[in-house]
């Protein structure tokens, strides 16, 4: 979803790029890695292990790909002299906060998948303290993978009613706004701009998932109403998940020259005006007048 992000920003700025998945490059392989990070000057990793509950009972092979590939891939950077924006999440973070995450928080997975992603980002800062880049995002939606927006209008034309948990507080991050702020931090850190480190890579303002599923609702010309607030005992999952997800936005300004993200909502905005969501809101609509 956000791979496929970062290519469209990169074609539509004219800069030289080259986007390698899964089929094309295996990122624990390190003969591969370092054969595909020659003769570059950024990579952007967007390769992870998403699934949080499935990296419960496989964290062997969830810190593979989220840990020691990023190891690997942090090597290659280091020794080619290339540039290297990871991303990674806020699940590194406790949840147990009232106050936005600053970027020098401490950590504390509640997961094995933040555990295996926290490995990511300990290589990324160890092996490449000036041109490492670690970008911490969360809520991520977009047109290009399942995702809880395009969720939430798809069930629109199924069901009269949804339960949405409203106990848990977070940043909705439309991908394609962080595919462009990823390009702008690439861009300044070969200026020589921005110093390496970590960036939270997240909307500004904060909501609950039942706060933007009304929000998505009404943009898309639903009844808000349609989505009843629940809490997250009502949905157990085998991954806990944290209950505070909001990211503070300092390093930006302070460390790259750049603003921050924009607020959730203008985000959502712009994003349920592409063609796909667009497509999804209509069909929500269309389902539910029939």
């Amino acid at each position: 979803m956000l791979g496929q992000d970062v290519l469209t920003v990169l074609k539509r700025a004219g800069i030289e790029a080259v986007g390698l998945g899964r089929a094309d490059l295996d990122i624990t392989d390190p003969a591969a890695v370092r054969a595909a990070v020659e003769g570059v000057t950024v990579v952007v990793n967007c390769a992870a292990w998403t699934d949080v509950d499935g990296a419960e009972t496989a964290e062997e092979a969830a810190t593979a790909v989220n840990g020691t590939a990023v190891r690997v891939l942090a090597e290659a950077c280091a020794d080619a002299h290339v540039r290297l924006i990871h991303v990674s999440t806020d699940y590194v973070l406790p949840g147990d906060a009232s106050e936005p995450y600053r970027e020098d928080a401490e950590t504390g997975p509640v997961n094995a998948y933040g555990r295996s992603k926290l490995v990511g980002e300990q290589a990324v800062t160890e092996l490449l303290p000036q041109d490492g880049y670690v970008v911490r995002t969360a809520w991520l939606y977009g047109e290009h993978g399942p995702n809880f927006v395009a969720t939430m209008l798809k069930l629109a034309a199924q069901r009269d009613t949804l339960d949405v948990v409203d106990d848990q507080h977070g940043q909705p991050t439309w991908s394609y706004a962080l595919a462009r702020h990823l390009v702008e931090l690439g861009l300044a850190a070969l200026k020589g701009w921005a110093m390496g480190g970590i960036y939270h890579g997240t909307a500004s303002g904060r909501t609950t998932w039942m706060g933007l599923a009304r929000e998505t609702y009404r943009l898309s010309g639903l009844d808000p109403e349609r989505i009843r607030p629940t809490t997250s005992e009502a949905f157990v999952r085998p991954a806990a998940r944290p209950a505070f997800s909001v990211l503070a936005h300092d390093a930006w300004k302070e460390e790259a020259g750049l603003e921050p993200l924009p607020d959730w909502r203008e985000q959502l905005t712009q994003a349920l005006a592409t063609p796909g969501f667009a497509a999804l809101a209509k069909a929500a609509r269309d389902g539910r007048a029939g």
